[in-house]
């Protein structure tokens, strides 16, 4: 199961995921709530990964959707505090090159340069 807590800090939105993304119900309650917040204009995102266990074909699917997301409204979407299971994922799948990467939430807040 999936928990997400949604902040916002200088302009952007943070998400911070927390347990196993592994779509499905939670993965369209994130999607749900990103497009509502797109609808009043934040457009910016960061998704905080630091507490997230593990990830699956289907939550890549659901940060893909989110990216595609932000990016059809003007935003985009970056990804922070990467844990060492999911980043393996996101190499083995050639998606290093498609989402930028910080190391920290503050770093990826700060890359939108608001």
């Amino acid at each position: 199961m999936m928990r997400f807590d949604v902040s916002e800090r200088e302009g952007v939105v943070i998400v911070a995921l927390d347990g196993e993304a592994m779509g499905g119900p939670d993965g369209s309650a994130l999607l749900d709530k990103l497009h509502a917040l797109r609808l009043e204009g934040r457009r910016n995102v960061v998704v905080d990964l630091g507490p997230l266990r593990a990830m699956n074909s289907s939550g890549l699917g659901m940060l893909i959707a989110a990216l595609s997301s932000a990016r059809n409204g003007g935003g985009d979407l970056r990804l922070a505090a990467i844990g060492e299971r999911v980043h393996t994922l996101l190499v083995i799948t050639r998606l290093t090159a498609v989402f930028q990467q910080f190391a920290t939430v503050d770093e990826a807040v700060k890359s939108f340069g608001i």
